[in-house]
C-alpha cells in the first residue's frame, strides 16, 4: 500500500480536442448483413457531391491539401476572414459587360479562396470512386494527411495570391514548436511537486495550441508536396510570363528588322562603298605582292 502512495505519478496526457480523420482509398469491408453498396445519408450525399465536384474542377482551380490540429470554431473563422482579405489584394478582377443605357453595370465581385474542412474518410470514398482522377494521383493524396484534412482551394492560379495566402496562415497560425527535454523535465518535476501521497491529483485541461500546416496541392492535374507549393508561390503571374515569352520570340524579328533599317537609304550605300573600298584595297595589295617578288 505505501509502495502505491510513492508511486511517481504519470503526467496528465493531452487529449485533442478535435476529431481526425485518415484520408483512405482502400476498397471497404464488405460484411454478409449489411446492404452493399452502403447508401449515404443527405448530409454524407451532399458532402460527397461536394467533393466530387471540387476534384471535377481541380484541372482549373488549384487544390492545397492542409493538416490541422486543435482548431476551435473561432479560430476558423478568423482565419477564412485573414484569408478572403489577403486574397482580394491580388484578386484577378472578373469581366463585366457595360449595359446600353447610360447608367454602367456594377463590376462582378472576383472570386476568393475558400477554406473547407473536410470528413478524411468521405474524401477517400470519392478519390476511389471518382474517375477523372488518376488511380497514382489519388494514392499520394491519401498517403499525404494523417490528421485533420482541410483543402483550401483557389479560383485560379495565381501565385501572388496564392504566396499571399500561406504568409497569413503561417503568421496566424505558427508552426508548433516541438517539446525540448527541459520542458519534459520542468512538467515531470511540477507534477512531482503537487503530489500528495492519497490524494487524487487535480485534473489540468491542457491550453489547445492550434498547428495548420501545407501537406501538398493538385495543380492542373498534377501532385505538389510543400516544397512544390512554395516554389509555385514564388511564380510570376500567368500574364506575366506570357509578356516575357512574346518579349522572348519577337526579340529577333525586332533586331532584324533594325539591321535592315539601318541598311535602308543612305546606309546602304555607305555600306556598298565601304565593301567596294575594301575589295580594291585588297586587289591593291595583291598586285604589289606580285610585283616584287617578280
Amino acid at each position: 500500500m505505501l509502495a502505491r502512495l510513492l508511486r511517481l505519478p504519470r503526467l496528465p496526457s493531452s487529449p485533442s480536442s478535435s476529431r481526425t480523420y485518415v484520408v483512405s482509398i482502400r476498397p471497404p469491408i464488405v460484411y454478409p448483413k449489411k446492404k452493399y453498396p452502403r447508401t449515404y445519408n443527405e448530409r454524407k450525399t451532399y458532402l460527397y457531391n461536394q467533393y466530387a465536384r471540387l476534384l471535377e474542377e481541380s484541372h482549373s482551380t488549384p487544390l492545397i491539401f492542409l493538416e490541422h490540429v486543435d482548431f476551435a470554431v473561432p479560430r476558423l473563422i478568423q482565419l477564412r476572414r485573414e484569408i478572403a482579405a489577403a486574397a482580394l489584394k491580388h484578386a484577378t478582377p472578373a469581366p463585366s459587360l457595360s449595359s446600353p443605357t447610360p447608367a454602367p453595370v456594377p463590376p462582378v465581385a472576383p472570386a476568393l479562396p475558400t477554406l473547407k474542412i473536410m470528413n478524411g474518410t468521405l474524401f477517400g470514398v470519392v478519390l476511389r470512386d471518382h474517375k477523372p482522377v488518376d488511380a497514382e494521383i489519388a494514392e499520394a493524396i491519401s498517403e499525404m494527411v494523417e490528421g485533420g484534412f482541410a483543402v483550401l482551394s483557389l479560383p485560379d492560379l495565381n501565385p501572388p495570391q496564392l504566396k499571399a495566402v500561406l504568409r497569413i496562415m503561417s503568421r496566424l497560425v505558427p508552426p508548433r514548436k516541438p517539446k525540448t527535454p527541459e520542458d519534459l523535465k520542468k512538467a515531470q518535476e511540477e507534477a512531482e511537486k503537487n503530489f500528495i501521497p492519497g490524494r487524487k491529483l487535480k485534473r489540468q485541461r491542457p491550453i489547445p495550441v492550434p498547428d495548420l500546416r501545407v501537406v501538398g496541392a493538385l495543380i492542373e492535374g498534377r501532385i505538389f508536396k510543400a516544397e512544390g507549393v512554395k516554389s509555385v508561390s514564388e511564380l510570376p503571374t500567368l500574364d506575366t510570363l506570357r509578356a516575357q515569352l512574346v518579349g522572348l520570340i519577337s526579340a529577333p524579328a525586332a533586331q532584324l528588322a533594325g539591321v535592315l533599317s539601318q541598311a535602308s537609304g543612305g546606309s546602304l550605300a555607305r555600306t556598298l562603298e565601304g565593301l567596294k573600298m575594301s575589295l580594291e584595297e585588297k586587289e591593291g595589295a595583291g598586285q604589289d605582292a606580285s610585283t616584287g617578288s617578280s
